[in-house]
């Protein structure tokens, strides 16, 4: 055989069940399904070139994929933490904000705003903006 030489992927029983079940099940992102499908290939002894052409896709994906997880395994699979800065509001307040606008009304006001949201709250006028847009939140309708 040429080129270079191969990781050896062998699964254990469990491994092999978990990855199974990536693969199929409906909720399990797409990327991760994928990844699943490319390690159970390469586990029944296929050349990366032969996983590619059957999963339609790169060497250099396989590759990278076969890989990483003979290093780490299933925990390899997964995305890793995007960089970027931490959120600084947390689901407690999330949650603190939605509660508050569902559930009650402002003094002087019949709905909120996103000042009034704010000032009571103790975030800013945006970061409400952002958690009604993204929870489809209309108080004012």
């Amino acid at each position: 055989m040429t080129g270079r030489p191969k990781a050896e992927l062998v699964l254990n029983s469990e491994e092999k069940e978990q990855l199974a079940s990536w693969s199929r099940r409906r909720k399990t992102a797409q990327a991760l399904a994928f990844r699943s499908r490319i390690v159970l290939e390469c586990a029944k002894g296929l050349t990366n070139t032969e996983v590619a052409e059957k999963l339609n896709t790169s060497n250099q994906t396989v590759c990278k994929w076969r890989i990483r997880f003979v290093q780490y395994r299933l925990e390899g699979l997964q995305d890793s933490p995007r960089s970027g800065a931490p959120r600084s509001v947390d689901d407690k307040k999330v949650e603190e904000v939605i509660t508050k606008t569902l559930e009650s009304t402002p003094k002087d006001a019949t709905h909120w705003s996103t000042r009034t949201m704010a000032a009571q709250t103790g975030v800013s006028q945006r970061t409400i903006q952002r958690i009604w847009k993204a929870f489809g939140l209309q108080p004012h309708r």
